[in-house]
C-alpha cells in the first residue's frame, strides 16, 4: 500500500478528499468527484480518505470538517477548502497545476 506522503510527492497534482461515510455532502462530493476524475483522466490524481479510519491523518492536517478538499503537488499543500465544490471549481484548480 502506498504510504500517504509519497503519493502527495507526486509531480502530478494530487486531489486529497477528506470524508466521511455518514456525512452526507460527502455524499454529494462522491459524484462530482468520479466526474472530476473521468475528465482530468492522468494529468492528477484523486484520493478519497475515510477521517475515522485515519483519524492521525485527519488530525495532521487539521481536518475540523469534511468533506475538506486539499490540493498537493510535489509534497506541498496549494489549496484547501471545505464543503461541497462544483466541479467547474475543482477543474481550474487542477489545472494551475498541471
Amino acid at each position: 500500500m502506498e504510504k500517504f506522503e509519497d503519493i502527495i510527492k507526486s509531480e502530478k497534482p494530487v486531489l486529497i478528499d477528506f470524508f466521511a461515510t455518514w456525512c452526507g455532502p460527502c455524499k454529494m462530493m462522491h459524484p462530482i468527484l468520479e466526474e472530476l476524475n473521468a475528465k482530468v483522466g492522468d494529468k492528477a490524481r484523486i484520493i478519497t480518505i475515510d477521517i475515522d479510519k485515519n483519524e492521525q491523518l485527519a488530525a495532521v492536517y487539521n481536518v475540523r470538517s469534511v468533506p475538506t478538499l486539499m490540493v498537493f503537488k510535489n509534497g506541498k499543500l496549494e489549496w484547501r477548502e471545505s464543503g461541497v465544490q462544483p466541479i467547474e471549481k475543482l477543474e481550474q484548480i487542477l489545472a494551475q497545476y498541471y
